[in-house]
């Protein structure tokens, strides 16, 4: 994916408000003991619910978020679980930095 590209998926209120919350899982679900991982993330119920739109929708901006690299996922069971992708994030702010 391109830089252009990264940049259109930020574009969107609801998708910067979920990396946000995924900076400090345990800051913004602090009740949510069971869908919160310290390695692989946040459920993406949790998510969803915390966002109070459609699960396809959140869905659908998770795996947007992932194409751009933001993010990854890890499948446990019936769960998947999101988590920043810090060391993308980084390279985006470089960028910014350096390029533009």
């Amino acid at each position: 994916m391109d830089t252009k590209d990264i940049f259109k998926v930020l574009a969107n209120d609801t998708r910067l408000r979920i990396l946000q919350w995924l900076k400090d899982p345990k800051a913004h679900f602090p009740n949510a003991e069971n869908g919160v991982n310290e390695t692989e993330g946040v459920c993406v119920g949790l998510i969803q619910k915390k966002s109070g739109l459609a699960q396809s929708t959140i869905s659908h901006y998770l795996v947007m978020l992932e194409e751009a690299g933001l993010v990854k996922s890890t499948r446990q069971g019936q769960h998947t679980y999101y988590r920043r992708n810090n060391t993308a994030l980084a390279d985006l702010a470089h960028l910014v930095a350096d390029e533009l």
